[in-house]
């Protein structure tokens, strides 16, 4: 019991600070009653410097009322907050939005849910009125829409009301939208204020697991991330996969049980590809005659030149020079030439990823009157790249990031110790207001998991952000491994 005493008297204190007379009273030793301590607690909380924690739990229905309680005691009501609309027919000028009834409707959609009925979207009503049967516009792409079923929800019980006015939280059925949307009554063209959306922290690279599924994956992916802005969905062209980003390991986990359950559509989910590169450290020369004989005219075109580096700081990661004197290849093959190394430039020879940082030069070669053709000198020149390639010092390129980790003074060493386990080569530590700075450099392929080990290292206070820096040479050791399994695949896939 004296626990809880001295317990209430630091709160008596911490509350005394945001109003006079329970501070006062708390100075002079004597007791404030419960309803000032309300009120200094709802004062506190509605300065954004106080926040009040609830104990309880769900499961067990220990604590729900009291918190429900605590809602209507401590959180400001609609008319007390300032809202933040914005003009889309006045260059976005911003305005106060009033909890009044009377003047033109403002809504905002704040979550979508598959109901039984269909979608069913949460909207809470910051101006206005709106009743069952009228037509709302929707801010984001000026569709009108019929409000055809009007409820209230309570749990998973709904109840049919007929109107709703400001401040009230509502759910509609047959609205079509996302979520974040604004509503109004087609007199005005607000828009609220966009949410906060942080940047997703874990990618998943994830298809069906058999083709007959895939409608039902594609239209569980649309619904997702339309109901959860957190939720992103992206097609990486390189790799050709479906690449899923969120907020955690769970968060990505319960979209894939939801796409079984819900959709009745088995996944695979695997690490995202990672865009590695190759490229070549040394001059590669070659001469190749590429001939063909069949019935009727054959092929022929010889190419004779090499392949060099280009300079790091080159804008371009491919260039041809023609170096041809002499016409010893007619100037109407040139172009052939340029796209015959093209292609080869598209799937390197060491792990079939495009290749990078390369000059192809031609400076001799030979033609025939007849057979030659300009099929048959890109035929020749894609074989001469990948022979001149053998010999010019093929290495494979990871993408490098640039990593800022941020974390209490007491993980730091925690910290650099997971960075160094992943390759990163740390440049700056500094240290701000009890928090560690860590800059690193650290290959993307090693980044995968990295958000919940380091939650997991610095009790959930860690943070992380991300972006791409250069491409650098894997090392050697891992360049082996990779070409070895590379290898493996082809001859996997040629049986």
């Amino acid at each position: 019991m004296s626990e809880c005493t001295k317990y209430r008297d630091d709160l008596i204190a911490a509350v005394g600070e945001f109003d006079e007379v329970v501070g006062n009273k708390y100075l002079e030793g004597e007791a404030p009653t419960v309803d000032e301590l309300r009120l200094a607690i709802r004062k506190a909380t509605r300065s954004l410097n106080f926040t009040p924690v609830m104990t309880g739990s769900a499961y067990k229905n220990k604590g729900v009322q009291l918190l429900l309680d605590a809602v209507t005691y401590y959180l400001p009501s609609p008319d007390e907050k300032e809202n933040i609309a914005l003009d889309q027919n006045n260059a976005e000028a911003k305005l106060v939005l009033k909890s009044d009834s009377d003047l033109p409707f403002v809504g905002l959609a704040f979550k979508l849910d598959e109901g039984r009925y269909g979608q069913l979207t949460y909207m809470r009503i910051y101006q206005g009125r709106v009743k069952k049967g009228d037509v709302i516009f929707n801010s984001a792409n000026d569709k009108k829409v019929k409000v055809p079923r009007l409820v209230q929800m309570h749990a998973d019980e709904m109840t049919d009301i007929e109107e709703a006015q400001a401040g009230d939280i509502v759910a509609m059925f047959g609205v079509d939208c996302a979520s974040g949307d604004t509503f109004t009554d087609g007199t005005i063209k607000y828009t609220m204020t966009s949410m906060f959306i942080p940047n997703a922290v874990i990618s998943l690279a994830i298809a069906p697991k058999d083709k007959a599924g895939q409608n039902n994956f594609s239209k569980a992916l649309n619904k997702f991330t339309k109901e959860d802005p957190t939720f992103r969905v992206h097609r990486d062209e390189e790799s050709a996969q479906t690449i899923i980003s969120g907020m955690g390991e769970l968060h990505l986990e319960i979209y894939c049980e939801r796409i079984k359950r819900e959709y009745n559509c088995e996944v695979v989910v695997g690490k995202p590809q990672v865009a590695f590169r190759e490229t070549i450290t040394k001059r590669g020369d070659f001469n190749y005659t590429h001939k063909k004989q069949t019935g009727g005219s054959g092929q022929f075109g010889k190419v004779v030149g090499f392949i060099e580096p280009l300079p790091s700081d080159a804008a371009v990661n491919y260039e041809f020079v023609d170096d041809i004197t002499g016409g010893s290849i007619p100037r109407e093959f040139i172009p052939a030439c340029d796209k015959g190394f093209q292609e080869a430039v598209k799937e390197g020879r060491l792990i079939g990823f495009p290749i990078v940082g390369v000059r192809a030069v031609i400076n001799d070669g030979a033609y025939h009157d007849v057979d030659s053709s300009e099929q048959a000198f890109k035929t020749a020149s894609l074989m001469a790249f990948r022979e001149a390639y053998e010999k010019a010092g093929a290495t494979v390129l990871e993408p490098i990031m640039k990593l800022e980790t941020q974390a209490p003074e007491e993980f730091q060493g925690s910290v650099m110790g997971q960075i160094n386990q992943r390759r990163g080569m740390i440049s700056n530590s500094t240290t701000n207001e009890g928090y560690a700075i860590i800059e690193a450099e650290v290959p993307l392929s090693e980044m995968f998991g990295y958000s919940t080990d380091l939650r997991s290292a610095t009790q959930g206070k860690g943070e992380f952000t991300m972006e791409f820096l250069k491409y650098s040479p894997v090392p050697r050791n891992v360049q082996e491994d990779m070409v070895k399994k590379h290898q493996e695949k082809k001859a996997k896939e040629g049986k």
